[in-house]
């Protein structure tokens, strides 16, 4: 497949592409692991590509956004070299996130330059999060590039509601792009966020329409990130009350399979199905964080829930090698905190971080 077409503009090749199919980052063999001032290793980078989104999800973002400016977005060539440092420093997953990021010009092309990392061993998974809108158009081309998995959020299979949940979103169009995904070959997990007198009573339903697909379900807690234009309290559904109405329902039998992230999976027997729960606020999972995440700025927070960053853009840009870049990664990493502070502020109502999710990668 010829992916010449999704170079970025300002793209000047450095290595063959005879070569660069197999490069392995350098000093790959003899760069220590990432590890934390707890004794956890650092393996799974989700990094966003843009913090733009086609749908304008209720507990996301507000309805209007105002978004970064192209021009202080880090290239796809940068976010590639960026990306391979990590590799290089020993992580093994990489996620794409965004915003949306399937709506980031000539984004295939960095999935096509990231998958030599797959192809050296150096690299166990590259995935991504959607919201599924361009599945349809772009899920032949992903499988191409080595995902072999993706993440798709959503939340009911009513589309009045659905629509009333994204403000800007279409059912149909995200179906059609789970049938284009399942085509071409890709597994997929569907994300849901419980939230509380909207999606409550279509649990039961989402685990027979995901499990029917031979997708997982994973359930997530809303986390007060952003100004949403509404009151998260009114959103917040613990996972541990509707955990406790599906065993009236429901037979779950917990396992130990994990996929790098924050979720915690049972088996439905009824369905043979898995099903996960990620839970930041009624269950803190910190303690076995393994994950950093990357902005499309080059901005680096090595907790979700804290605001504390390192900037990794300027020595990214400040000489050609990555002597720097690794040390402003090492730094970062030595201040990865023990956990996040997540709480639902019932008296201000305010977010625990002021950032939205999108400008971290969802």
């Amino acid at each position: 497949m010829n992916f010449s077409g999704f170079r970025p503009k300002n793209y000047q090749e450095k290595v063959p592409e005879t070569k660069k199919a197999t490069m392995v980052p350098p000093n790959h063999a003899s760069t220590p692991g990432l590890i934390d001032p707890f004794g956890r290793a650092v393996t799974y980078l989700r990094v966003s590509v843009t913090d733009r989104c086609d749908f304008r999800c209720v507990y996301c973002m507000s309805e209007n956004m105002t978004f970064l400016p192209k021009r202080d977005l880090l290239t796809l060539e940068e976010l590639d070299r960026l990306c391979s440092a990590f590799v290089a420093k020993g992580v093994r997953k990489l996620r794409i996130t965004g915003g949306e990021p399937l709506v980031r010009k000539n984004i295939l092309w960095l999935f096509q330059a990231l998958s030599r990392h797959l192809e050296a061993g150096a690299l166990d998974e590259l995935t991504l999060t959607t919201n599924g809108s361009q599945l349809a158009k772009y899920a032949a081309d992903l499988k191409a590039c080595g995902v072999e998995r993706i993440n798709i959020s959503m939340d009911t299979l009513d589309p009045v509601k659905f629509q009333a949940i994204t403000r800007w979103g279409d059912l149909r169009t995200v179906l059609d792009g789970m049938d284009a995904a399942q085509r071409a070959g890709l597994k997929i997990k569907i994300n849901a966020v419980a939230l509380k007198g909207v999606n409550e009573n279509e649990i039961d339903d989402l685990i027979r329409f995901a499990h029917g697909r031979g997708a997982d379900l994973t359930l997530i807690e809303t986390m007060p990130l952003g100004d949403i234009d509404g009151d998260r309290t009114d959103q917040y559904l613990p996972l541990s009350i509707v955990r406790a109405r599906l065993l009236d329902h429901w037979t779950l039998e917990d396992i130990p399979y994990r996929t790098g992230g924050p979720a915690r999976y049972a088996t439905v027997k009824e369905t043979g199905g898995r099903l996960g729960f990620i839970t930041p606020m009624t269950h803190n999972f910190c303690e076995s964080c393994n994950r950093v995440r990357l902005t499309c700025t080059g901005t680096l927070y090595m907790c979700l829930g804290q605001d504390d960053a390192a900037d990794l853009r300027a020595p990214l840009r400040a000489c050609a090698d990555d002597t720097l870049l690794y040390e402003a990664i090492d730094a970062a990493i030595a201040r990865k905190p023990k956990g996040h502070d997540f709480i639902i502020d019932r008296t201000t109502r305010k977010p625990a971080v002021a950032r939205h999710m999108s400008v971290t990668g969802g």
